[in-house]
């Protein structure tokens, strides 16, 4: 799975269940890169090295992508009390 389809199925999940979708926004949010109203494209997402780390420690390899299932169970994990 590549990063398009992995986008595409999120928001497939988030169309289906607002809440999830909810979460996904949170979360991300949370992950966006410092400053990023600074630079072009002007949009919150994560550093691609942090990305590469975090998929790295993760998932054992930095070109891994996370299955969807991971990114939502993670998402209701850290945004359930709040």
């Amino acid at each position: 799975m590549g990063w398009s389809r992995l986008i595409r199925s999120l928001l497939w999940r988030s169309l289906r269940n607002p809440a999830v979708g909810v979460s996904l926004i949170r979360v991300g949010w949370r992950f966006r890169r410092r400053g990023w109203y600074k630079r072009a494209p002007f949009l919150p997402v994560p550093a691609a090295g942090y990305v590469r780390w975090r998929m790295h420690t993760a998932y054992g390899r930095d070109d891994a992508v996370p299955p969807a299932d991971d990114l939502v169970r993670y998402a209701r994990w850290a945004t359930r009390s709040q």
